[in-house]
């Protein structure tokens, strides 16, 4: 799904087997997976640090998506930094990804850096940031992913 979802048209492919092998051993990561009528509907890798959560990789299948499935993944994830006692988490996306950038802002994160280059040095990036200690206005259902 990452290399079809999120890394189509980059040159290689970053999250290979082998590093999301190495992404399910590690302690500070989680990997959530979501499934529909037993089929793997979407995933997420997020890495815990002390203070803050990285969110590697969000995805879900255009089939299953504007259902709630990305929605309850970042819930979970939220729920579960708070619970470690982390105040933020990061994710960043290609800088032409209008849908991801509004899937977040409807959930509270705030653009925080434009990194060129990013991905691969070819294409840049934004980052954003939710800050788990400022509450935010529950979306309408149906209004997001």
């Amino acid at each position: 799904m990452s290399r079809c979802l999120i890394e189509v048209g980059l040159r290689g492919w970053t999250w290979h087997p082998t590093r999301v092998a190495r992404a399910l051993r590690a302690r500070e990561t989680c990997v959530l997976v979501a499934e529909s009528q037993n089929r793997l509907a979407g995933f997420a890798i997020a890495e815990f640090g002390d203070t803050k959560t990285h969110l590697s990789l969000l995805a879900v299948k255009p089939a299953h998506q504007r259902r709630g499935i990305g929605l309850a993944i970042v819930e979970w994830l939220t729920e579960s930094a708070l619970t470690a006692g982390i105040r933020h988490i990061d994710v960043e996306m290609r800088a032409n990804n209008f849908a991801a950038r509004s899937f977040y802002e409807a959930l509270g994160f705030a653009h925080t850096h434009y990194i060129p280059g990013y991905f691969q040095t070819v294409e840049p990036a934004i980052r954003m940031r939710r800050d788990l200690c400022t509450p935010v206005t529950r979306p309408a259902p149906g209004k997001i992913a």
